[in-house]
């Protein structure tokens, strides 16, 4: 027995079918892991900055493990509650789970071989500044597409500008210092999580 494939059409049916039922799925609170990242991480910043301002210490820079720890934790809390609350996951929700798990790991590699160079001697720390505004834009940009939500894919270009902007300078010696970069990679994190994290929970909220 021959089973009949899918036409074209009908392929591009069933994946703008499976977009649509996960669009319709949307619960408030779903962009809370955004917003939880982007706020953590523009308070971490703007804390930093103003430390390294008033103390001209190096040090402060340990407070960045804040993100991690932070936003480990409650994204695990967070997505125990949602995962509870809305039931059987859709192919969508997997594909986005399992970027943003990739993501994750990625950005734990980085920062376990940053570490290493420390202890070597070695200042790589401006590579998490390139992860964060490249592997991270793009894993918003997958998730937008997938989606279709137009404000992750906006958000993320948004980052991935400055993330090229940040290896250029990086590969021309051109030195990061805290008082002109570090509004630069707020105002990132802002149009990557903060706003589209409050959009989503705006259609959430008045989706019918």
């Amino acid at each position: 027995m021959i089973d009949k494939q899918p036409t074209e059409r009908e392929s591009l049916e069933i994946i703008t079918s499976m977009i649509n039922r996960t669009k319709d799925r949307y619960m408030l609170g779903d962009g809370n892991i955004l917003l939880i990242w982007g706020y953590l991480t523009v308070a971490v910043t703007a804390l930093v900055w103003i430390l390294l301002a008033l103390t001209h210490n190096n040090a402060v820079n340990w407070l960045w493990f804040l993100i991690w720890i932070v936003g480990g934790l409650a994204t695990i809390r967070i997505t125990r509650k949602h995962d509870i609350r809305k039931g059987m996951k859709s192919y969508s929700d997997k594909l986005v789970s399992r970027l943003w798990t990739a993501a994750g790991c990625s950005g734990f590699a980085m920062t376990a071989l940053c570490l290493g160079f420390a202890f070597s001697g070695i200042d790589s720390w401006s590579a998490m500044f390139v992860f964060a505004l490249i592997v991270i834009p793009l894993a918003e940009i997958a998730q937008g597409i997938i989606i279709d939500e137009r404000s992750f894919i906006f958000g993320g270009f948004t980052g991935l500008a400055i993330g090229f902007f940040t290896v250029c300078c990086i590969a021309g010696h051109i030195v990061l210092y805290a008082n002109w970069y570090l509004p630069l990679f707020i105002i990132a994190f802002v149009c990557m999580m903060v706003i589209p994290g409050h959009i989503l929970n705006y259609k959430a909220r008045h989706q019918k």
